[in-house]
């Protein structure tokens, strides 16, 4: 199951992170044009939204079956903490990307309570950039791309 799940999160992260990339610089050229945020803008960053949740939730479940886990059970997180791979996976990537993850929401629904356009391409621009910086920080990149 590890095997499965570890190959959806990491396909589904390519989506992911586009989408995201797509909203904000959507996002940002609306903020720059000075243009009305319009239902196709509101989809783009649904959609980044919908998948980064998907992503998330993936995660949590590769979270729980990894063999990393069962590791860190048996060796105690003092040696967690002091093994650099054991941190990234367990420690590091998931607390990071859940943080990038509440930015994303935070972005999406102060939006929504706003009604002049620059202040909602706004929002989403920031908070999206902000949470797509976070996730491309903490990617273990070695892993992803081998």
């Amino acid at each position: 199951m590890y095997d499965s799940v570890f190959e959806l999160h990491s396909y589904w992260a390519f989506a992911a992170l586009g989408l995201l990339l797509i909203a904000t610089l959507n996002a940002f050229a609306g903020l720059s044009s000075k243009r009305a945020f319009t239902p196709k803008d509101r989809k783009i960053s649904m959609i980044a939204l919908i998948f980064s949740h998907i992503q998330l939730l993936l995660g949590i479940v590769l979270y729980f079956v990894s063999p990393y886990l069962q590791t860190a059970k048996d060796a105690g997180m003092g040696a967690v903490m002091k093994d650099s791979t054991l941190r990234l996976y367990l420690v590091e990537h998931p607390v990071v990307n859940i943080i990038a993850i509440v930015l994303i929401t935070i972005g999406w629904s102060k939006h929504k309570k706003t009604e002049d356009s620059q202040a909602k391409f706004k929002k989403i621009g920031w908070m999206y950039a902000i949470a797509f910086l976070l996730l491309l920080s903490r990617i273990p990149w070695s892993a992803w791309l081998s």
